[in-house]
């Protein structure tokens, strides 16, 4: 069995105007302390007016390393990571690579932030321990959004309401059965 459950790096951008009043960290502590994810790296950066990525100065200690050699803020870690990790090796890609996590800092437009946020889904570490073991690859992964799931609302709303009966059924049947 894997020691990590799944690593996933979601990067939110953010306007000019952004109120940043804690309640993301307040999130993520609740989700950390609920044992659901483990927040590997968290790293906010702005877009200067002159074009530069600047690493806002509320980070947390020992936080931003990771998603900064990403960004190609700090250079020399890739090399050592694709030691240790040969699946991060060329030839070998999945999901978001170094390239595509620093386009996406540098498509921001001046004054705009983003946050890149490292984190670990422990909830689904036996099923990718599961997956791994029968030989499975990933193909693709991402979260879909409201948008893309529109064009499917009545499917997921079918769906939702069969999962959601049979579940009922299941559990009236295990009741009877106590």
């Amino acid at each position: 069995m894997s020691e990590m459950g799944p690593v996933q790096l979601l990067a939110v951008a953010f306007g000019p105007d952004a109120a940043f009043e804690g309640r993301i960290i307040e999130e993520l502590e609740e989700l950390t302390a609920k044992d659901q994810i483990r927040v590997l790296d968290l790293l906010a950066v702005q877009k200067s007016a002159e074009g530069d990525l600047v690493a806002l100065d509320y980070q947390a200690e020992g936080m931003g390393d990771t998603v900064g050699a990403l960004l190609g803020l700090e250079a020399g870690s890739l090399k050592e990571a694709e030691r240790v990790f040969p699946s991060l090796a060329p030839g070998r890609p999945f999901g978001l690579g170094p390239e595509d996590i620093r386009e996406l800092a540098d498509a921001l437009e001046p004054g705009t932030a983003a946050g890149f946020l490292l984190l670990e889904h422990r909830w689904a570490k036996e099923l990718k321990d599961a997956l791994r073991a029968q030989g499975g690859v990933p193909l693709a992964e991402g979260f879909l959004t409201a948008e893309a799931l529109a064009s499917v609302a009545a499917e997921m709303l079918e769906a939702t309401a069969r999962l959601e009966k049979d579940s009922t059924q299941k559990r009236e049947k295990r009741a009877k059965k106590a």
